[in-house]
């Protein structure tokens, strides 16, 4: 039911196909894609793929052509496209007109067989589809520029589109997601990789290559792995030469998944998405969470030191503060922040290791919760300094406890009061007993 409604019946489409066709694609679609993404995908791949020849330059085809074609509701149709886009064999642009809204189907080149398993997101997917046995029988037997013209592109992404295991469900929360952000979600920061590599004296360059760099950012996204699961996978995985052995790190990461899932698989399946609401800040401090959300803590130093370079002896607390206490990179932005309000605009590594492991034990996730918990600790802090006894003499109300004036009761003797007596009316009663002591005389 969600899909309803994204695309309609009388809206256009054409279709583009830039690169040339391996030879044995067909083959890539029928054993390795469509294992990944079901037959109604690979179906409308090939619908579109031959499509380009029946299609007129200036009048577009509708949808509902392809509705006939296919024999499916649109909506499947729209369904289908998304894991395309998501698999990287289609591009999508929409561009809109005062008429109907109609879209430019780039078709992507599938792998060829041997390049298939050349890439590891793609491999890994199989294998934990196929199995051991059917996926070692397969791999043994197979041994453009964006042009303004077409709109704006809204191809979705791998992870837009799936998931790679099931979360509990009870763990599912309906959150506020910028729009914005979707795109820089699972980015990796590897500024962080590289101050962890130099701190051991690694070479950085023979480390991150490009395609270690390709591989680290998949593995992170296909897992579900924070930053420093990352770091610790590729320390494992390092042999003596400093070159990163590629199944170690693949094995490692695929051990720091099930230790957090223990009764997940990897399986591809559609993303389970909440209601998603559009969130635009409004006052400073949700703009300042926004901000908190989406930067890294390098960035964040650099902020707030007016653009200047992050010393490597911060970046250095930090990262150590985030690898031993595993906090997430939003979290941790809240922390510095906190901290360099704190202390006068200065990092103290004491100070940040000692409210990090607090924070940590409260397992906080977000820069909101973070916030909120900062707020609540430090009012905590102050109402404990405001009712704390004060025995000093200040001219103000003193507020001594119960058992220290109950204790000085006991130890002080009453004291008498002095009486006040009326000088007029004792000479009176003087005279009175005078006068009495007379007449007895």
């Amino acid at each position: 039911m969600k899909y309803i409604g994204k695309i309609l019946p009388i809206e256009g489409y054409y279709v583009l196909l830039k690169e040339y066709l391996p030879i044995d694609y067909a083959k890539s679609l029928t054993h390795l894609y469509q294992p990944l993404l079901g037959i109604q995908a690979v179906v409308l791949y090939q619908t579109l793929l031959h499509e380009m020849e029946l299609q007129q330059d200036q009048t577009p085809q509708t949808h509902h052509t392809l509705m006939n074609y296919l024999n499916v509701p649109l909506d499947e149709i729209y369904q289908a496209r998304l894991k395309l886009e998501g698999i990287g064999l289609l591009k999508t642009y929409e561009k809109k007109s005062a008429s109907n809204n109609f879209y430019i189907y780039e078709l992507q080149s599938p792998f060829a067989p041997k390049d298939f398993f050349k890439d590891a997101m793609l491999t890994q997917l199989l294998y934990h589809h196929l199995g051991d046995d059917k996926f070692l029988a397969l791999k043994k037997h197979y041994n453009k520029e964006l042009v303004e013209q077409y709109g704006k592109e809204i191809t979705v992404s791998f992870s837009d589109v799936f998931q790679t295991f099931s979360p509990s469900v009870d763990n599912i929360e309906p959150v506020l997601v910028p729009e914005a952000d979707i795109q820089n979600k699972n980015r990796i920061d590897f500024s962080w990789i590289e101050q962890m590599l130099k701190q051991r004296m690694i070479p950085v360059q023979r480390v991150l290559t490009n395609d270690n760099r390709k591989l680290i950012s998949q593995m992170m996204v296909l897992y579900d792995l924070a930053s420093y699961e990352i770091e610790k996978s590729i320390l494992w995985a390092l042999r003596e030469d400093n070159i990163l052995d590629i199944n170690e790190f693949k094995t490692a990461c695929h051990d720091l998944f099930k230790s957090k899932h223990s009764e997940s698989t990897i399986n591809l399946s559609n993303k389970t998405r909440m209601p998603k609401k559009e969130f635009i800040p409004t006052t400073k401090e949700e703009q300042l969470i926004y901000e908190l959300e989406t930067i890294s803590p390098k960035q964040l130093l650099e902020d707030l030191s007016s653009g200047n370079q992050a010393s490597a002896q911060d970046m250095k607390v930090i990262q150590q503060v985030m690898t031993t206490q595993g906090l997430p990179s939003p979290v941790m932005n809240v922390l510095i922040h906190y901290v360099l309000l704190q202390s006068n605009m200065k990092l103290s590594k004491a100070y940040l290791e000692k409210i990090a492991s607090h924070w940590s034990r409260t397992n906080l996730k977000t820069a909101k919760e973070a916030m909120v918990f900062a707020k609540k600790e430090k009012e905590r802090y102050q109402k404990g300094a405001t009712t704390k006894p004060n025995y000093r003499n200040t001219g103000t109300k003193e507020i001594v406890p119960d058992w220290f004036k109950e204790r000085k009761q006991k130890q002080q003797k009453p004291v008498e009061k002095p009486i006040k007596r009326d000088a007029a009316k004792e000479q009176e009663e003087i005279a009175a007993l005078l006068r009495q002591y007379s007449s007895k005389k």
